[in-house]
């Protein structure tokens, strides 16, 4: 069975934020791997990809890009074989059929839906691609399809949960200098290092740019081992490597 979180707010367009379970992958990547970039059994892989698709929107195309922790969006309009795929961090489309997925392992999955004019985007927000304005650009892709922001809902997905995210100063400053204000997020810990809330920047991000409906699913990729996987996790345990999970979106047919 796989374990498919979902938001209320996306209610009509066919998504899930997809854990590990249900998958055929072993080891280390035991369970739902979605990760091309992994060291994974390739058909394993496959198999994994085939099986979210059909759990989410049966007989759809899976569309994903080589993410490069970037500000980068794509807008789609057929599906793209994975060996051009192309170095984005972001996707938008109009086309049934479909399936915008994209690859976290403790960054933010966020997923777009106008109800009205039947877009939808998905984004991978790292911390760099967040501070670049990854939501935002995938905003901007959304309007120039016919999208009016202040239709579009939002759901943000697992992710690395401020008490799991420990930071470096140097870290901090970064967000600082883009915005004293985001000072709010983070918290002291140890000493020279501090916590830092990913999601609700992420959140914030969105309701500066005039979103007003999104939701945060609050669901911790480190804390929470057997659902998902998560790269620092994996870096503590000194693991050879680490799988991805995958958050989808797609507009069925009959739009």
């Amino acid at each position: 069975m796989l374990d498919i979180a979902i938001s209320p707010l996306l209610k009509g367009v066919e998504h899930g934020f997809l854990g590990r379970a249900g998958g055929v992958s072993k080891g280390i990547y035991s369970g739902l791997n979605i990760g091309l970039g992994s060291d994974d059994d390739r058909e394993s892989i496959m198999e994994n990809r085939r099986r979210a698709t059909e759990g989410v929107l049966p007989g759809s195309e899976l569309v994903t890009v080589h993410q490069i922790h970037s500000a980068e969006v794509v807008t789609v309009t057929e599906p793209l074989p994975l060996d051009q795929r192309p170095q984005a961090d972001a996707m938008v489309t109009v086309k049934p059929n479909l399936l915008l997925g994209i690859l976290t392992a403790d960054c933010v999955p966020v997923l777009f839906y106008d109800p009205q004019a039947k877009v939808i985007g998905a984004a991978h927000a790292g911390w760099k691609g967040a501070l670049a304005g990854v939501t935002d650009n995938v905003l901007i892709a959304m309007e120039k399809l016919g999208a009016d922001r202040g239709n579009i809902a939002c759901a943000i997905g697992p992710c690395i949960a401020q008490p799991s995210y420990e930071v470096d100063a140097a870290f901090r400053t970064r967000f600082l200098e883009a915005d004293t204000d985001n000072d709010r997020f983070f918290t002291a810990g140890k000493a020279d290092h501090f916590q830092f809330d990913i999601e609700d920047y992420v959140a914030a991000r969105l309701q500066a740019a005039d979103i007003n409906k999104f939701d945060k699913l609050g669901l911790d990729t480190y804390a929470n081992e057997n659902r998902y996987f998560s790269y620092r996790r994996s870096c503590h345990r000194d693991e050879a490597g680490y799988g991805r999970q995958v958050s989808l979106i797609g507009l069925a047919e009959y739009y």
